[in-house]
């Protein structure tokens, strides 16, 4: 699908922009899982689909492996990273330390609208079913925004923005890894009793629980994921129904 640019004012949409919503996409791709860790970014294909030229997708990608969400294999393009158990084991414990801080610092100054816009992100949380098919996992989009906006209540309080923005980069760099091994965690655990007791403990003012509750809930979705990194079932559930056909592995191109 062709990627729909903004309307500009005066010319026509520059090589910078166009970039940057080629960026943005693949980003999202990558994040939620769509292109999955190892898959070939062939610039040609990825054109094509998109409907832009190769200059602002090379780019793109060039922005990607900055950002550790790509790699360049010398000769050979780019592929989305691998995931890491190493990487996403530094990374859950990084989320640990670091966001129940913010939770902390968010139940000592957070006001009346504060908790009206936490207990409001946790209840529409909860009635949203996290599957769209109670047998199976299969992605909700509405319940995956509304996890987002309960995470980001929780801290929105904290008074601090870049220690806000550095929980929102990493909670969407664990984010890619949770897609690949949701389907393993979701017919054993209850996630809507986690958050709900997060919530409670800090609509209760007890911040020490609350901080508790959180980096529990943080440290059990990384020994779920972990679990399906090592298992290798990530990558086979991936390849059954959600690789692109912009970006496929080597495993069913034979190339």
């Amino acid at each position: 699908m062709p990627l729909q640019i903004p309307e500009p004012t005066t010319a026509a949409a520059s090589p910078e922009t166009l970039a940057t919503a080629v960026f943005r996409r693949l980003r999202a791709e990558i994040l939620d899982g769509r292109l999955v860790p190892g898959a070939r970014l062939k610039v040609q294909d990825l054109a094509a689909s998109y409907g832009v030229g190769a200059a602002p997708l090379r780019e793109a990608l060039a922005q990607l492996a900055a950002e550790g969400l790509a790699r360049r294999i010398e000769q050979r393009g780019f592929r989305v990273a691998e995931a890491d158990p190493v990487h996403l084991a530094g990374l859950i414990r990084t989320r640990c330390l670091v966001e129940p801080l913010a939770l902390r610092e968010s139940v000592a100054r957070g006001d009346a609208a504060w908790e009206d816009a936490l207990a409001g992100a946790e209840r529409r949380l909860a009635r949203l079913p996290r599957s769209l098919d109670r047998s199976r996992y299969v992605r909700n989009p509405e319940w995956e925004a509304a996890h987002i906006a309960f995470h980001r209540a929780l801290i929105a309080a904290c008074d601090a923005p870049p220690l806000i923005a550095f929980c929102e980069r990493l909670r969407e760099e664990a984010d890619r890894y949770r897609m690949l091994a949701v389907a393993i965690a979701y017919p054993t655990r209850d996630v809507a009793a986690e958050h709900a007791a997060i919530a409670a403990a800090a609509l209760d003012r007890d911040a020490a629980r609350a901080a508790e509750l959180l980096a529990r809930h943080l440290a059990a979705t990384g020994d779920f994921v972990h679990r399906g990194l090592v298992e290798g079932r990530p990558g086979k559930t991936a390849r059954q129904g959600r690789r692109t056909a912009t970006a496929r592995s080597d495993d069913t191109t034979g190339r």
